[in-house]
């Protein structure tokens, strides 16, 4: 008999599967694709973008978000314990973890800015409208007049612009000279955990009523301001812009590596969480059928913070009479710069801001709470007897270690910081390599049609081949291309115009290997410890890898 001091709690399910869904789409309007996406494509040439975009989304992402899905539901286990179907390759699991922590701690750190600009809102003259304030220098260019910037000097900044780099972050020039803590981020930043931990604390039956607000709200605010972009003049000079490609960039590389993890990235693939969100559905959920429909949200997020920021921009290229690949820098500031110096040009200005911030701070919140759901359900389900129990406490402490490592990111040089967490600890090589390794251990190691066997079991019927066509070869082969790719075609890091010190590279390459190196080194230790080899441990009997054995068979023999 076993004491009940010993026992471990039950795991929880979806209350209904409108939780699951609306997780999923919380998730997927996340800032991946209403922060990211529009200024990724408006970087990269607008329609031009879009082109490799749609190809690694059919062939990439939308096969790999159904593996993830599947693979959760299939085990009801997160993204560390799904790996019994092939344990050599558990590594990956490991990597996936890592992955999420670095995520989870960086991440975040939009959603405090977001809440810096949104209390600042609250003012019947917005602070970065004019040049009136003690941080303003004698270049500076006030954003209520947009007209005026066709006119100004290549040296003069606006005031939006002022207001980001010289207020908010207080930016210094290098990466050597850190400075100190910005306060105001730094609380900011604190009320972002503490918001993030208050929608997990209970488990998924409490996230799963958190989302009906979270992932609803945001798209009431994108309509708004849809309605509100589209009828501004020069609104369709934007939308021309988004859907018209430039057919001489996509000669540059820079456009389909952008495009490439841009998928993977706005799908959440590779950090765990999608996995874990499949976890808690019932077995015996279609989740073929949710995968098409997430997709189609997600896209259709995109497409709609497309359309409110480009009709945004063209808007601000018709006020100020220049063109839209000219209006505005790429990057953070689209939505910390381009979109303040709009909002200036509106009646109400004070109240577009909160709305529009607003939103900012939901779509953030959701995508977070996410990935650390993701991150606390891998360790949880690895170490039930440990962290189950004390689920409340452990996330406390993941959330505060989470804080005091994201405090790297509000110093007055933490941009530089930022900006090496996102280009390489969850993005790049490090995402690429993952998805890479992911795609094959399913459909390579411990088979493709032994994984159709279990959607089958699953769903009831076999999905269309064209996804074991992706899994078993065109998604390998695009992980590996476009990697390949990067590593020809490198470049020096940069942001804007700063380049990086050759030890500010090097430490970028350690965050990416901090997870890339997991799934190799594991795969070698996994034989040593078992007295193994390789072949001997992926032919084991208690593995389903390689023996021609899917999971749903072996459960049937029992």
């Amino acid at each position: 008999m076993v004491h009940e001091k010993h026992q471990v709690p039950k795991r929880e399910q979806w209350s209904s599967k409108m939780d699951f869904i609306l997780s999923c789409v919380g998730y997927a309007i996340g800032l991946g694709n209403v922060w990211r996406f529009p200024y990724l494509c408006y970087k990269n040439g607008g329609g031009a973008f879009l082109v490799p975009y749609t190809l690694t989304l059919l062939f990439g992402g939308i096969p790999m978000f159904f593996l993830e899905v599947a693979l959760g539901q299939s085990q009801n286990v997160g993204v560390l314990g799904v790996w019994k179907i092939c344990p050599i390759f558990k590594g990956i699991g490991y990597a996936a973890v890592i992955m999420a922590f670095w995520l989870n701690v960086y991440y975040i750190v939009v959603l405090a800015w977001a809440i810096y600009y949104f209390w600042h809102s609250f003012s019947f003259e917005l602070p970065w409208a004019t040049c009136n304030n003690y941080w303003n220098t004698d270049k500076c260019i006030s954003s209520y007049n947009l007209t005026h910037l066709a006119n100004i000097g290549n040296d003069s900044v606006s005031s939006a612009q002022e207001f980001w780099e010289l207020k908010a972050l207080k930016k210094t020039s290098r990466i050597e000279d850190q400075g100190s803590i910005r306060i105001e981020l730094a609380a900011a930043l604190f009320v972002a955990w503490v918001l993030c931990y208050f929608c997990i604390w209970k488990g998924v039956k409490w996230t799963g009523k958190v989302v009906y607000f979270t992932s609803l709200f945001p798209y009431l605010l994108l309509a708004i301001l849809l309605v509100k972009g589209l009828t501004l003049d020069g609104a369709w000079d934007g939308i021309k812009y988004l859907f018209i490609p430039r057919l001489d960039k996509l000669t540059n590389s820079e456009v389909w590596i952008d495009a490439a993890t841009q998928i993977f990235f706005s799908y959440g693939l590779g950090v765990g969480a999608i996995v874990a969100l499949g976890s808690y559905n019932k077995r015996d959920n279609n989740c073929y059928r949710d995968t098409l429909i997430l997709t189609a949200f997600n896209e259709g997020t995109c497409l709609l913070s497309g359309f409110v920021i480009f009709s945004v921009l063209g808007f601000m290229a018709k006020q100020s009479h220049t063109t839209i690949d000219a209006v505005a820098d790429s990057g953070p500031g689209l939505a910390f710069v381009a979109y303040p110096n709009a909002i200036n040009q509106l009646p109400f200005s004070s109240f577009w801001s909160v709305l529009f911030f607003l939103m900012l701070i939901f779509i953030g919140l959701d995508s977070q709470f996410c990935t650390v759901e993701g991150f606390v359900t891998a360790c949880m389900d690895e170490w039930p007897q440990h962290f189950r129990k004390r689920k409340e406490i452990f996330i406390a402490v993941v959330c505060f270690i989470s804080y005091l490592i994201g405090l790297s990111n509000v110093t007055q040089g933490g941009i530089y910081i930022f900006n090496m967490f996102n280009t390489y600890a969850c993005s790049g090589w490090a995402l690429l390599t993952l998805m890479f390794f992911e795609c094959i251990s399913v459909s390579w190691f411990y088979g493709v049609d032994n994984f159709y066997n279990d959607i089958n079991s699953m769903i009831g019927y076999y999905p269309s081949k064209f996804w074991k066509i992706c899994w078993v070869y065109l998604t390998p082969f695009l992980c590996v291309s476009v990697a390949l790719y990067t590593l020809v075609k490198y470049e020096r890091f940069t942001l804007k115009d700063y380049v990086y010190p050759w030890w500010g590279e090097v430490i970028g390459w350690l965050m990416a290997l901090s997870s890339m190196l997991v799934i190799p080194l594991y795969a070698i230790y996994k034989p040593f410890r078992a007295k193994k080899t390789c072949k001997q441990l992926l032919e084991a009997e208690e593995s389903p890898c390689s023996n021609g054995t899917s999971l749903a068979e072996a459960e049937s023999m029992l």
